[in-house]
């Protein structure tokens, strides 16, 4: 027992590190911006530039409308798919991964070449890049709406519903969804990481992201990206926060009382 004790900490230290030493070299890189000392220049530099802000503003409204159309797009077809089809349930999973295959570049390209002639409205663009990173994000929040209704018994959460006099929507609203909220947590996360990050999508669309200006920032300053880099992260992890913090409430149960 003590041995295993000690691997699991050894491994779990050694992950630690893994993940923490880049930060810290980074954190430590930012501070050198002036010589001879440390100091946080590199950031002043940064939020005294209102492009950050509008890039990284931009990219969060666009992390919350994949998230939404995500969440209607995946929860009602992999609820029917758990409760009709469960023959389907190969092929969608060999669909959802076809992002891993198609590349971001192969992808931004064939949008260009069908919603190019559309792209004089602004609305637009920002609708196909939505689209764009729904499509980037559907392995992810497939598998947690999958793994979520793996979890639960569906058939016996609707049979109960339906006895109350439930409609289909009272049911996905009231009973499927609130029993989704960890699964559905965990996808948006991974959906938020995900849009944040991206360039290519945003790059080649013409869309003021904060992929693309972290990468412009990265061409013609030395200390700036660096602690771009760390605050973006702390901006991402406190979005996280914030979404896990809206999402909190009672565990979702088998929620049937007042259905009817």
């Amino acid at each position: 027992m003590r041995v295993t004790r000690f691997w699991s900490w050894f491994w779990i230290a050694l992950g630690v590190l893994y993940f923490f030493l880049p930060l810290y070299a980074t954190f430590q890189f930012s501070l050198k911006a002036q010589r001879d000392t440390l100091s946080f220049l590199a950031y002043q530099n940064v939020l005294n530039d209102p492009k950050f802000a509008e890039t990284f503003l931009f990219s969060l409204q666009m992390a919350v409308w994949t998230i939404l159309v995500g969440v209607v797009l995946v929860v009602p077809t992999v609820y029917w798919v758990h409760l009709r089809l469960p023959a389907v349930r190969p092929y969608m999973e060999l669909v959802t991964l076809m992002p891993f295959v198609i590349p971001a570049v192969v992808l931004v390209f064939g949008l260009i070449r069908t919603y190019a002639p559309l792209f004089t409205w602004t609305w637009m663009g920002r609708a196909v890049l939505v689209a764009g990173y729904v499509v980037l994000s559907l392995p992810y929040m497939y598998r947690s709406v999958d793994a979520g209704l793996r979890a639960m018994d569906v058939r016996s959460l609707t049979e109960a519903a339906q006895s109350l006099g439930a409609s289909w929507p009272t049911i996905l609203w009231r009973i499927i969804l609130p029993n989704l909220r960890t699964a559905l947590l965990s996808g948006a996360f991974l959906t938020l990481a995900i849009v944040i990050g991206e360039f290519t999508l945003a790059s080649l669309l013409a869309q003021p992201a904060f992929g693309p200006y972290l990468a412009l920032m990265g061409q013609n300053r030395a200390y700036e990206p660096a602690a771009l880099a760390i605050m973006s992260f702390a901006l991402t992890w406190a979005a996280m926060g914030l979404i896990q913090w809206l999402g909190r409430g009672r565990p979702g149960g088998s929620q049937l009382s007042g259905t009817h």
